[in-house]
């Protein structure tokens, strides 16, 4: 099995990122300052997100509600938090399909 390490820098207490229904920062946008086991359960209409701005901390983001499936690590201080498509999310990254976000806490 292989396992990769990275050093993550954020401050968590003012954890805010912006969520966008499509790539580029298009279409409908949402702003997240907590964890969502569920972003429909908030609002968000449908299971994908197309890009992501990190403000501020570090968040884990999930494919599946609850913190399941494949997981992408995204902070401010990486592409200057600017996340346009999901191949920036992570080598793995094959999918739009986001369902749960949650912060990075010490």
């Amino acid at each position: 099995m292989m396992m990769t390490m990275m050093m993550l820098i954020w401050n968590h207490r003012d954890s805010r990122m912006t969520i966008f229904e499509q790539e580029n920062f298009l279409g409908r946008k949402g702003e997240l300052s907590d964890d969502y086991p569920s972003l429909q359960a908030m609002g968000w209409e449908n299971n994908e997100v197309g890009s992501f701005r990190v403000h501020c901390g570090a968040w884990v983001c999930s494919q599946y509600p609850g913190y399941r499936g494949y997981q992408y690590v995204l902070e401010c201080d990486h592409h200057s938090g600017d996340y346009k498509h999901f191949r920036e999310w992570g080598s793995h990254a094959q999918t739009f399909q986001i369902q749960s976000i949650r912060r990075i806490q010490q």
